[in-house]
């Protein structure tokens, strides 16, 4: 029956997300809702799956669905996770052609775009609460490795893997 459940809960992340960052915060929810994990653990989950290949909401899912059951529990987590995009996809590849210049799909994608930003906006406060709060107190030295990283990425152009491994290195020295 988890098996189950963890393959319906990935189907409403699916079907309710576009995919990447904005499945976070569902994620977040439904984990937090069924009682897999706590937020940390979603937290810690989503720094791992930016850190390995592949896309985010699949690797969430397969690390979620290990944590929850296992291997069959990250196979039904990934199957639910894909099986909305798979479908979605397939029909609208259908029709995208034929329907692409009309003023009402323009007029539906312009109104995703603020959307998306939101969702990765509201991933970006949930995550950053675990990241940044510790026992209640505003943890300096994760603020400023959140800041370093910034500096890094928009002013230096560093890679985002290099800076990724470079926090993990500052975390195992400054956290040991």
């Amino acid at each position: 029956m988890e098996l189950f459940s963890l393959f319906l809960a990935f189907v409403k992340i699916g079907f309710t997300s576009f995919g990447g960052m904005s499945m976070i915060p569902l994620i977040n929810s439904e984990m937090l809702d069924h009682g897999w994990m706590n937020a940390q653990e979603v937290a810690d989950i989503v720094a791992i799956a930016e850190m390995t290949p592949g896309p985010l909401g699949l690797n969430c899912a397969t690390f979620a669905g290990m944590r929850v059951a296992g291997f069959a529990g990250a196979v039904c987590a990934n199957l639910g996770a894909l099986l909305p995009s798979y479908s979605v996809a397939f029909l609208f590849s259908v029709g995208f052609e034929k329907w692409k210049k009309q003023s009402w799909m323009q007029n539906a994608l312009y109104g995703l775009k603020p959307v998306c930003i939101g969702l990765i906006m509201t991933s970006m406060l949930s995550i950053g609460e675990s990241s940044y709060i510790y026992g209640g107190q505003v943890q300096p030295v994760c603020v400023l490795l959140g800041i370093c990283g910034v500096f890094l990425l928009l002013r230096k152009k560093w890679g985002i893997p290099i800076v990724i491994i470079l926090a993990a290195l500052a975390g195992v020295l400054v956290f040991r």
